[in-house]
């Protein structure tokens, strides 16, 4: 593994080792912002960039021409994510807010920094993805969870940007520019240590789903090759590979509702009776295209 892009590697060892540290903080530190302990934010950071950074490390190796440009994006990845868990760390340190945080000039300098960081992480991991989705990898399940992969976890990332635009039902407090929950101000009930609202909506969940769509199709993927050896139907690779492209579409349309139905207002665990459809008509679609695919193979077999 120490192979794979090396910046992204101790970039990865380092958030790992953070959230060791940062672990002990969440109940050892009596402070709280917003109902949580001051240091859940920067572990939540810390764990995430260090899944982060370890995919984007294997990504980055799959390529069959591995390129200067590639090369670089993985490396700007990695000081823009630096740069923005040592600001949230040192906000959580000081008891402050470090997203959306305008009360003060330094907070306002501090937040504008946490912006342009985020803004180039967003244009590096764009054009890393372009570069990984173009080239085809050693098969077409890969390929295909790849693919799919970055095109949802890109949308899940940018996502992020709706917090700070003033989605209607957003209520920004007072000194901030930007807030999670939809419907509520921030800072009401939430699920623990996620923190995201069981009242009102919260655009961190899309966030969450669709940036895991990173991690979970490409495992997707080594999971069907792994069940091929027991299951006759996976061994023909074009039955995984459509496999794969089934759960790639049903994840994007599951990010793509847990947005919706935070952009009315609704929580996670208290979805209503349209939300519950969509996710019914969902659920029956992703239904109907394994059973089409792996039908599709046994059609093939009897003639």
């Amino acid at each position: 593994m120490w192979s794979w892009h090396r910046p992204l590697m101790l970039f990865c060892a380092v958030m790992a080792a953070l959230s060791v540290i940062f672990l002990p903080l969440v109940v050892l530190d009596p402070r709280t912002l917003d109902g949580l302990p001051i240091w859940v934010k920067p572990l939540k950071f810390a764990v995430s960039f260090a899944l982060y950074s370890f995919t984007w490390a294997w990504l980055l190796s799959l390529r069959h021409r591995a390129g200067r440009v590639s090369r670089w994006m993985g490396t700007l990845l990695v000081v823009t994510g630096t740069i923005e868990v040592v600001l949230i760390t040192f906000q959580a340190a000081r008891g402050r807010h470090s997203h959306f945080n305008v009360a003060t000039p330094f907070d306002r300098a501090v937040f504008i920094a946490m912006g342009v960081t985020i803004g180039l992480l967003l244009v590096a991991n764009l054009v890393a993805a372009i570069l990984v989705i173009v080239e085809r990898q050693a098969d077409r399940v890969g390929t295909w969870a790849v693919r799919l992969g970055l095109v949802v976890s890109s949308l899940g990332l940018a996502s992020g940007s709706l917090m700070v635009t003033g989605v209607p039902g957003q209520n920004w407090a007072e000194n901030l520019a930007g807030a999670h929950t939809v419907g509520l101000p921030d800072g009401g009930p939430g699920l623990p240590l996620l923190g995201w609202s069981t009242v009102g909506g919260d655009l961190r969940v899309a966030h969450f789903v669709g940036m895991h769509a990173l991690q979970l199709l490409p495992l997707l993927a080594m999971l069907l090759a792994a069940l091929s050896a027991r299951w006759t139907a996976l061994r023909d690779e074009d039955v995984r590979a459509r496999l794969v492209i089934v759960a790639g579409l049903a994840y994007g349309g599951l990010f793509l509702l847990v947005l919706w139905q935070a952009l009315r207002g609704l929580p996670l665990i208290a979805p209503d009776a349209l939300t519950l459809a969509a996710l019914g008509a969902l659920a029956v679609a992703t239904l109907g295209g394994v059973a089409a695919a792996l039908r599709q193979k046994q059609d093939l077999t009897a003639r």
